[in-house]
């Protein structure tokens, strides 16, 4: 009689079969008695559950997007980043990625780690079929207000892509815009969505892209202007940034208009 495999053996084996081997190797496996391979079956089963579950979600998020067109329309999400902070530019990131394009994991940047949404940015702007970006530096919010200054970060973002798609005879069809307020002065068909970075796949996707993008650039003006916690808050009041602000005054990015009763 030929001697069973140990249960480390076990483990090796499954991890060296694709998921339909697996699967079937797993249904081999639930007649062996052995605890230590109930474990394993029984881990199997939650994270597949688990895999399942996630690929709903993320399948709904892709589905509500194309709710909006029609069948071959190409559909943006659009999203932005930067509004609330004292120091730094708002920056928007705009996302054009196909429905099979199913990256699990997606969801509001504001609900994953630091460590998950760097994970995400490079997965999306590899997977995605366009990806840009707009920034507005500190000194056109101080002179337009936030407001403005983020229609036009978003503005660029998608300027960038429809660019890019129209050297390629194609165009975008519809923006979805996170929140409820339509960009001002866009010559394409927009659609709000509250709530938009945790219910539309291209949002969600934009979202990371232009949370991990700014960060980075808080993270660098860190290292040009230190003491202010910049690596830390990305710009934001903070107690470290307060006493920085106190202690060393203004710096070049700084949104005057933000910070009238800082000094």
């Amino acid at each position: 009689m030929e001697k069973p495999l140990s249960i480390s053996e076990i483990k090796i084996r499954l991890d060296s079969l694709d998921e339909i081997s697996r699967e079937e190797y797993v249904r081999e496996l639930m007649a062996d008695e052995r605890s230590g391979v109930k474990k394993i079956t029984e881990t199997y089963q939650r994270q597949k559950a688990k895999a399942e579950k996630e690929q709903a979600r993320i399948g709904a998020m892709i589905e509500f997007d194309h709710s909006f067109a029609s069948e071959g329309m190409i559909v943006a999400g659009v999203d932005e980043v930067g509004r609330g902070p004292l120091a730094g530019p708002v920056v928007a990131a705009c996302v054009v990625i196909d429905r099979d394009a199913m990256i699990e994991g997606v969801n509001d940047s504001k609900k994953l780690s630091q460590e998950k949404r760097e994970y995400l940015y490079d997965i999306i702007v590899k997977k995605s079929r366009h990806c840009s970006i707009g920034i507005i530096e500190n000194d056109v919010i101080d002179r337009i207000n936030i407001l403005n200054s983020t229609f036009l970060a978003m503005s660029s973002a998608i300027n960038h892509v429809s660019k890019e798609l129209s050297e390629k005879g194609s165009r975008i069809d519809i923006v979805l815009v996170d929140g409820n307020q339509k960009i001002k002065d866009l010559d394409i068909r927009q659609e709000t969505v509250v709530g938009g970075d945790a219910r539309s796949y291209a949002i969600a996707c934009a979202s990371i892209v232009a949370k991990v993008y700014r960060d980075r650039l808080m993270e660098n003006y860190d290292k040009k202007y230190p003491g202010y916690d910049f690596a830390g808050n990305k710009g934001y009041g903070t107690a470290s940034h307060y006493e920085g602000l106190n202690r060393l005054g203004f710096t070049p990015i700084h949104r005057r208009s933000f910070c009238k009763s800082v000094l």
